[in-house]
């Protein structure tokens, strides 16, 4: 199954929340993962433009972008970034892939 990176900037008004209340919320954003027939591979709390990470396995890219739809809609994330991952093995595959193409450069 596909795996993603998921990088999201929680709103002002949600870390309020959260310093208020504390939660893991892993298992929220698991548990609508798996609903979606993915799974959430691991999560971390980050420091920088992204105050969450995420590494999950979604069935499909239309799947991730439903999963990223929601989130996003919810309204405690004021940006979210999903990026598809590619294995070792993917990546050797499309660069020997990549190496076989003629590809005509400008001028």
């Amino acid at each position: 199954m596909p795996h993603y990176l998921l990088q999201a900037a929680y709103t002002p008004e949600a870390w309020a929340t959260m310093t208020k209340n504390p939660e893991d919320r892993s298992a929220a954003v698991g548990s609508v993962i798996e609903a979606l027939g993915g799974r959430l591979e691991s999560a971390y709390v980050s420091l920088g433009e992204y105050d969450a990470v995420v590494i999950a396995e979604f069935p499909d890219n239309d799947t991730a972008a439903s999963f990223a739809m929601r989130a996003a809609a919810a309204g405690h994330v004021k940006t979210l970034k999903t990026t598809p991952l590619l294995t070792t093995q993917q990546a050797l595959a499309a660069m020997a892939s990549a190496g076989s193409l003629d590809y005509p450069v400008p001028g």
